[in-house]
């Protein structure tokens, strides 16, 4: 069994596209353990939607927060209190797909934060990228943040449409696998995501 751990730059950078993607891929479990937000359904939902395969598995949230806000802040509108062991790995025997909320350093609760659980479950971290002004010292600070506290980096996936020059800053600057890119694109459905698994060198997981 594989975990990896879906993360990203910042909030609404692809993270449930990619991890979609990843699933169909790799035929993997999906597991969110920090839901917050669900007026649109939730991450898991949404990615079961997107889905093909009848091998992946979708794991239940160990913490559904109503709340569209930082975990910690969800879990305060219902007077409750995020404990990281508490969030227990799910039993299964097949690779599995973690998608985290928000970005690295989304608090829990006082003390702890989001990123920490790819640590607690000894999860390889796969960096969504996406397109935006800004992005570039997003991912650079993430990259270090990653490395410098010593996380298994799989790689980075670029998500959107990009500038040469700043895929290119962001490519050269530690020389990270990159697993994916994956196009922008007005409508994200079942074949596009297809269409996406299929590009995906799976010898990289």
């Amino acid at each position: 069994m594989k975990k990896y751990f879906i993360s990203g730059i910042g909030t609404d950078v692809g993270k449930t596209v990619v991890s979609a993607v990843l699933t169909e891929a790799l035929q993997a479990d999906y597991w969110k353990p920090v839901q917050c937000g669900f007026a649109e359904g939730t991450d898991s939902g949404n990615v079961k939607k997107l889905i093909s395969n009848l091998t992946s598995v979708f794991h239940k949230e160990a913490y559904l927060l109503k709340e569209p806000a930082s975990p910690h802040i969800a879990a305060a509108k219902k007077n409750i209190r995020i404990e990281k062991s508490n969030i227990q790995l799910p039993v299964t025997n097949n690779n599995l797909i973690i998608e985290g909320a928000g970005g690295l350093l989304v608090p829990l609760n006082e003390k702890e934060y989001v990123i920490e659980l790819a640590q607690q479950f000894d999860a390889a971290v796969v960096l969504v990228i996406s397109y935006y002004l800004g992005c570039i010292n997003h991912s650079l600070l993430s990259i270090d943040y990653l490395l410098s506290h010593n996380y298994k980096i799989q790689g980075l996936i670029f998500n959107g449409n990009f500038d040469e020059g700043v895929l290119t800053a962001i490519k050269n600057y530690k020389d990270l696998p990159v697993l994916a890119e994956i196009p922008g694109a007005k409508q994200i459905d079942k074949n596009f995501v297809s269409e996406q698994a299929a590009k995906i060198n799976v010898n990289q997981f």
